[in-house]
C-alpha cells in the first residue's frame, strides 16, 4: 500500500535547526532555485492547498520551515537560492543557515533537491548535490515542472540522470513515486 499523509501541521519558521519547538523527529528537507516550486510541491505532497506559502514572488521562503507529517515525520523547506526578490545581502545569509541545517541536523535523512526540468542542473544544484554527500545526506533529484516538458526533453534528462523522478504540481504526476521515495528514507 503506498504511503499516505494523513496529518499535516505547520511547525514554524526557524533561522536555525537547533530551535527547542521543533520535534525531534526524523526530518526530510527540500531545496531548490527560489522559483522552482517547492512550495507547491510541499502543497501536492500533503495534499493541502497552502499549508506551504506560495507566491508569485520568488524567494519568499528565507527561514527553515518546518511542517510535522502523520505526528512522526518533519519535511523542511529550505528558503531557495539563485533569484529571488531579495537583498544581496539578505541572500548571502541562506547559504551558511542551509549548510549549518545540513550538517548539523542529527535527524536529517535525506535532501530533495528540485530542479526546474526546462533549465536543467545548473552548478548551484551540483555544489548543493556534493555538498549534501560531503554531510553524508542522501541527495535525490526531481525535475519539476514535468507538465512543461516533451517527451523528447524527458528523454533527454533520463539519459543524463538516470536516478531522477519527475514531478507536476499541477497534474500530480509522480507525486505517488516521491512519497514512496520520501517515507523509504524516513
Amino acid at each position: 500500500m503506498p504511503p499516505t499523509i494523513k496529518k499535516v501541521e505547520f511547525i514554524g519558521s526557524f533561522p536555525d535547526y537547533s530551535n527547542a519547538k521543533i520535534p525531534h523527529f526524523p526530518q526530510i528537507a527540500f531545496a531548490g532555485r527560489s522559483n522552482v516550486g517547492k512550495s507547491s510541491l510541499i502543497n501536492r505532497l500533503v495534499g493541502r492547498k497552502s499549508i506551504a506559502k506560495v507566491s508569485s514572488t520568488p524567494g519568499k521562503t528565507r527561514l527553515l520551515n518546518f511542517f510535522l507529517i502523520n505526528d512522526r515525520y518533519l519535511f523542511v523547506d529550505l528558503p531557495g537560492y539563485g533569484y529571488a526578490k531579495a537583498s544581496k545581502r539578505e541572500r548571502n545569509r541562506w547559504k551558511p543557515m542551509v549548510e549549518a541545517f545540513l550538517s548539523g541536523s542529527d535527524q536529517l535523512r535525506g535532501l530533495i533537491i528540485l530542479v526546474d526540468g526546462r533549465r536543467g542542473i545548473q552548478p548551484e544544484e551540483f555544489e548543493l548535490i556534493e555538498y549534501a554527500e560531503h554531510c553524508q545526506v542522501t541527495p535525490a533529484v526531481v525535475f519539476t515542472k514535468a507538465d512543461k516538458l516533451n517527451q523528447s526533453q524527458r528523454a533527454k534528462i533520463r539519459n543524463q540522470y538516470s536516478n531522477c523522478l519527475f514531478f507536476s504540481s499541477v497534474t500530480g504526476e509522480g507525486k505517488k513515486e516521491l512519497l514512496n521515495y520520501v517515507f523509504e528514507l524516513l
